[in-house]
């Protein structure tokens, strides 16, 4: 139990402090740079080796062939545990861990992403 003087020294310690708490989301957060966020598929790098479906320990991440080396890769969001061990697997590093954390979504059909492998299409797509 705290005595009520011990108390007192310790709310008046406090008066003097920084909270330790944000602005969020009134003020943007500034993520470190080696942080595991949104994934981002460059289709342009991709050579179809599948390792990163293979290592995705939840199964998010589905590479299709579109074409003559053209690939394009469904990433689910609600899945992903965004630990990155696709982003490291991957070869060519068509895969990379952005610093995006506003993620949330009511609906769980926007968390499927898929970057398209035809230049022609919009590069992101979400349904």
């Amino acid at each position: 139990m705290i005595k009520p003087g011990r108390m007192i020294i310790e709310v008046m310690r406090s008066i003097f402090r920084r909270p330790a708490t944000t602005k969020y989301p009134a003020e943007r957060l500034d993520m470190p740079d080696k942080f595991r966020g949104k994934l981002k598929f460059y289709p342009e790098k991709c050579i179809g080796c599948k390792m990163c479906m293979r290592d995705c320990p939840t199964g998010a991440i589905t590479i299709v062939k579109k074409g003559e080396k053209q690939f394009e890769a469904e990433i689910d969001l609600g899945r992903c545990i965004y630990c990155a061990q696709c982003v490291d697997s991957c070869a060519k590093k068509a895969l990379e861990a952005t610093r995006d954390v506003e993620l949330a979504q009511l609906d769980n059909k926007k968390l499927k992403v898929i970057f398209n492998a035809d230049p022609k299409d919009a590069p992101l797509r979400e349904d």
